[in-house]
């Protein structure tokens, strides 16, 4: 899967199961500088999975917390994130379980989520789980596009804003901001693969914790400004809105919290990462564990905050909504650094797509030097970089492909409620719940088996819920739409 640097090296290697016997072998199969597998020594601790976690789930989708907490309500909004947080952590340990088939510390590797499909249930669930994961990692590439271009606009608006007093209300068109989102990804896709991601996972991490902590701190402001917490037990009031609408965007609030939490899709890429000892899988359950309770933490204070400042009128979008114009530099900064985080989540999705395909072309293809061939450029002070032509062909239209779309659906909350929906199911529920019960041979009608069901069957219809929700969102948007003409 990863055909980076020395990837000619390493190809002949796995291909011909050829080992220098004079190389120390290690304990546990592999070699000081090859593991197991025959590949390079992976080198990823429970840090840098807890940084890819954390930069692939703390996304935008914190930011529309505090409208699917005012659907929701004090009571509902705070229990449905929690009992997201729990099916997550959940679901994920399930899911890491299965990173190695048969044994957990010397059993074959499952270098991606759909190998461990492939594994544990084959046929054509194989099919379905491809189909569902690209698409959806496709899909979350528009979202963050459509994001990122919002939140350019919130810098360039909040500061004409500032400048007019408030008089000018600077409305703009978003296309310029998409294509140069684009051209930054065009550059950032040509990293090989995730192992060489780190170091912008840990930047995009900061920068996350940076935006959430300034929405949180805003928040907190507003309700110390008003001195009253605003908001109601059950949400938002029939009255603002009609009872169909309540019930439509009360389902859609479940697909945002469901996106607001969903990594499940990438978790096996992550684990890859992994140096063992300790056993992948032991590594990756404390990552989870970390970042979940961090990314559940604030969650329910940026929520809360951003409900208890606007109550009924809180934004689908809290640092471009204008629930806030002042400090307008504070919210430049919160704006700036999600855009700088989106750039990396984009990549951390990407990766396990960009390598499918690059993978199954060389398979198919394994002759062409077009698709095979890497060509050493010379940097000076650091390693030389390897282009693969068919790397920068592919990924560059990958990215224009997703501008493209995102300047054709600029509607954020629905699609990031829709994309939630559809991936939430069978990525992060039925296929971990599935693939735990093959590997462990938990006997049918058996206790555990029934209540991995009951799980499983619950999240199916919140997935429902939730997508019929956005659905009647993304009509609504239509009726008023026009392409590639969209102006805030």
């Amino acid at each position: 899967m990863k055909m980076g640097e020395d990837g000619a090296a390493r190809n002949h290697l796995h291909n011909n199961q050829v080992f220098d016997l004079s190389i120390d072998v290690l304990p546990q199969g592999g070699t000081k500088c090859y593991d197991d597998d025959g590949r390079l020594k992976r080198s990823g601790t429970v840090w840098t999975a807890s940084a890819h976690i954390i930069t692939a789930v703390i996304g935008s989708g914190v930011l529309s917390l505090a409208w699917a907490t005012a659907q929701l309500g004090w009571i509902a909004g705070p229990i449905v994130m929690i009992l997201f947080s729990f099916v997550t952590y959940y679901t994920s340990t399930l899911l890491a379980a299965c990173y190695r088939s048969g044994d957990p510390v010397n059993g074959k590797r499952n270098y991606t989520y759909m190998d461990a499909v492939r594994s544990n249930l084959g046929g054509f669930k194989v099919k379905i789980c491809g189909w569902v994961q690209y698409l959806n990692l496709f899909g979350v590439a528009i979202g963050y596009t459509i994001a990122s271009s919002i939140s350019m606009m919130a810098i360039k608006r909040s500061n004409c804003f500032h400048a007019s007093g408030g008089k000018n209300p600077c409305h703009m068109n978003s296309n310029p901001y998409m294509i140069a989102f684009g051209i930054v990804e065009i550059i950032f896709s040509q990293i090989p693969d995730f192992d060489r991601l780190w170091w912008l996972s840990i930047v995009a991490a900061v920068m996350s914790f940076t935006y959430s902590t300034i929405g949180l701190g805003l928040g907190i402001a507003k309700v110390a400004e008003t001195g009253k917490i605003r908001g109601s037990l059950t949400g938002i009031s029939v009255g603002t809105v009609t009872q169909t609408q309540k019930i439509w965007r009360s389902f859609q609030a479940l697909g945002d919290i469901a996106f607001a939490y969903s990594y499940s899709l990438i978790l096996i890429e992550i684990q890859d990462t992994l140096k063992a000892p300790p056993s992948e899988s032991k590594t990756m359950k404390k990552a989870t564990l970390i970042s979940v309770g961090v990314t559940t933490l604030f969650y329910m204070l940026c929520g809360c905050m951003g409900y208890a400042a606007f109550g009924d009128l809180s934004p689908g979008n809290l640092l471009t909504g204008f629930g806030f114009y002042n400090p307008f530099w504070l919210l430049d900064i919160a704006n700036a650094a999600i855009v700088i985080h989106l750039v990396g989540a984009y990549q951390v999705y990407c990766q396990p797509l960009f390598a499918f395909i690059e993978k199954s072309a060389t398979e198919r293809f394994p002759d062409s030097e077009f698709i095979t061939k890497d060509i050493k450029i010379p940097i000076p002070g650091f390693r030389p970089y390897n282009l693969n032509l068919f790397r920068l062909v592919w990924r560059t239209i990958f990215v224009i492909i997703t501008t493209l779309i995102s300047m054709l659906l600029p509607f954020f909350n629905d699609i990031v409620g829709l994309l939630g929906a559809l991936g939430f199911w069978p990525l992060t529920v039925y296929f971990p719940v599935e693939m735990y019960i093959s590997q462990k041979k938990i006997p049918k009608w058996s206790t555990r088996w029934v209540c991995l069901q009951i799980l499983s069957i619950a999240c199916l219809f919140i997935t429902i819920a939730a997508a019929a929700g956005s659905i009647a969102g993304v009509v609504l948007d239509l009726k008023s739409f026009k392409p590639f003409a969209t102006v805030y």
